[in-house]
């Protein structure tokens, strides 16, 4: 049994992260440090994001998304000029995880991980 949550934690989170950690540093000029910080996570988790070594794998597919895409940089500059608190942030990544689910855009690799029905509609029920 995969739940779709466990698809989004060790799948789809890691790439938001990603995404979001490379344009505190690249965008908005944080130290690797500052956005490890900001992200609560670590200088070198934040070195992989931003060296593609973590999370690359479904970026590519997330940041094709535009509502992704905007979302990842909205809260990366509210982070980065500090409009956003550490609750706030983590809030905004569970009302996207809410949305993505929602939009049934992570059926398709939660299908390839579980055996599901063709009738699934666990994410949309929850």
């Amino acid at each position: 049994m995969r739940p779709p949550c466990e698809v989004v934690a060790r799948y789809v989170l890691p790439a938001f992260r990603s995404l979001v950690a490379k344009e505190l540093v690249e965008k908005h000029d944080l130290s690797q440090v500052s956005a490890a910080s900001k992200l609560g996570t670590t200088q070198a988790a934040i070195s992989q994001y931003v060296y593609s070594k973590r999370g690359e794998r479904y970026m590519s597919r997330l940041e094709a998304i535009p509502r992704v895409r905007s979302a990842a940089r909205r809260m990366a500059r509210e982070i980065a000029s500090g409009e956003s608190s550490y609750l706030e942030t983590t809030s905004s990544f569970c009302l996207l995880c809410k949305s993505i689910r929602e939009q049934e855009l992570i059926c398709s690799l939660h299908r390839q991980r579980a055996s599901l029905p063709k009738n699934c509609d666990i994410c949309l029920a929850t």
